[in-house]
């Protein structure tokens, strides 16, 4: 075996917690005590509190809390760590707890320098999410140990309006973070199909007796872009969308979650996107709007028609915002 293999063996026999001696490990291991000696001399500079009592009883030993502590990583590999966790933290990961105790077990049996180098690498990088709420926590827990389990929920679910949310059997099988929001991917027994949940309108979750098998190829997040995207089987018609920008403005555009998938041709400063007829009339003005002169519509009319109506629905409100400061300071 290497080096390394005869490191990780002698690093997973004590931590069994008994004591042995160097003679006992190269037995084991069948290497020379030597090499055992040499192995404990890096495992000891790698930062493994490994001690050595000497006399009749002596041998070597872990100390007892590194018992639970996890396998070694290197410099990257602790740093990448840290910094999932950051992202994880940020975007409401449902087990921050268990997730803390494990980072707080990777700094806890590192040397001093590798702990340096995490303290200065975690202070380095920050995301900015929008806040999550503290009360999503348990239904993403119950979501996700439902979808690993398979056992099926009882949901009480609201739409968004006002008044009891409907509730429903579902078969969670997967929960998916997209810009800023969660949702549960699954079958609905309600309306017998597959179907996504946003967790901040999920009222209440109950578990049941009913299991459920996830099918080996399910995917959550094709789930999601295939609920948004469009359907290349729908009967619902695509239109062309062809836009004339600088090129950092269709950068950004070919960048986006939509556009970037419906886009078929670009040149010339020029894009042309494939979409669907009701994308035109609700998502895709509201997001070209702030794009202002920025860019150009050259097809269809259509879509410049409702940024028209738009803006002019804007202009009527704002008009009659002022209009009201007016005669409040009058």
């Amino acid at each position: 075996m290497s080096k390394a293999d005869n490191m990780l063996s002698i690093l997973w026999m004590l931590r069994s917690g008994k004591k042995m001696t160097a003679q006992q490990i190269a037995d084991e291991l069948e290497i020379h005590v030597r090499t055992v000696y040499r192995c404990i001399d890096s495992l000891c500079a790698s930062g493994a509190p490994i001690i050595a009592d000497s006399g009749p009883n002596g041998g070597f030993r872990i100390l007892g809390q590194f018992t639970e502590s996890p396998l070694m990583f290197d410099a990257e590999e602790q740093k990448a760590l840290v910094h999932a966790s950051i992202f994880a933290k940020e975007t409401g990961y449902p087990f921050t707890d268990a997730l803390e105790r494990a980072i707080g077990k990777l700094k806890l049996y590192t040397n001093e320098e590798q702990l340096h180098q995490i303290e200065r690498h975690s202070s380095g990088i920050a995301v900015l999410q929008p806040p999550v709420h503290d009360g999503l926590r348990p239904l993403l827990q119950t979501l996700e140990n439902a979808a690993a389990q398979g056992q099926t929920l009882k949901m009480t679910y609201s739409k968004g309006r006002e008044g009891a949310g409907t509730v429903r059997e579902f078969d969670p099988y997967g929960i998916i973070h997209w810009k800023g929001q969660w949702y549960a991917a699954g079958y609905c027994r309600l309306r017998q199909e597959i179907r996504n949940f946003r967790v901040d309108r999920i009222l209440d979750l109950e578990t049941t007796e009913l299991v459920f098998e996830r099918p080996v190829d399910f995917s959550a997040r094709d789930v999601l872009l295939g609920s948004l995207l469009p359907d290349p089987g729908s009967t619902e018609p695509l239109v062309d969308v062809v836009i004339q920008a600088h090129e950092h403005v269709l950068n950004e555009l070919s960048q986006h979650w939509l556009f970037g998938h419906t886009l078929v041709s670009r040149h010339d400063g020029e894009a042309r996107f494939r979409l669907d007829t009701s994308s035109l009339t609700s998502y895709v003005p509201y997001f070209l709007l702030p794009y202002g002169k920025a860019l150009t519509i050259l097809e269809p009319a259509s879509l410049v028609l409702k940024l028209s109506e738009i803006t002019t629905s804007l202009a009527l409100h704002y008009e009659r915002m002022l209009t009201g400061m007016t005669k409040k300071e009058g």
